[in-house]
């Protein structure tokens, strides 16, 4: 077995941004407004703000996906999925180390997500590698989200 390399978003793989994200979406929540938004126009709403996009891709498939989205005060990982049949080869956790890699190296002061309480196995991975729960803003963009946890860099 190959192993899984992550790389940087390149346009021909904004389909995969979507489909990966809209199944995880739709396999335990929904598709909100600002995800549809944001998923069918990643170049547009992360890169071209300042944000970054990496792909997990294993033997010539992207198989997971992670964004690090500029909410202009900080940076959010965001729209981290992989593809339910790749589940248990730990690319969830190889895209987490290579974004706080990524931000260490932009010498960033800390990685913000949203997330919630029922992802245990995400939630357990972002307590691994050191998130720290903060209270969540009333105002936060996502419906769903009932925690949001901060890394400090």
């Amino acid at each position: 077995m190959l192993d899984t390399s992550i790389i940087p978003f390149e346009e021909k793989y904004s389909n995969d941004f979507y489909n990966l994200n809209v199944e995880w979406l739709e396999k335990y929540f929904y598709v909100e407004p600002y995800d549809k938004k944001v998923l069918s126009n990643p170049k547009e709403y992360i890169i071209d703000n300042g944000g970054f996009i990496f792909f997990a891709k294993h033997e010539e498939e992207i198989v997971g996906t992670v964004a690090l989205i500029n909410q202009t005060n900080f940076f959010e990982l965001s729209k981290m999925a992989v593809s339910p049949k790749h589940h248990g080869l730990k690319i969830g956790q190889k895209l987490m180390d290579y974004c706080i890699d990524f931000a260490r190296r932009k010498e960033w002061k800390s990685i913000t997500l949203y997330s919630h309480r029922t992802l245990v196995p995400a939630i357990n991975l972002y307590k691994k590698v050191g998130f720290k729960e903060v209270e969540v803003e009333k105002n936060s963009h996502y419906e769903r989200a009932d925690i949001k946890m901060v890394l400090e860099l």
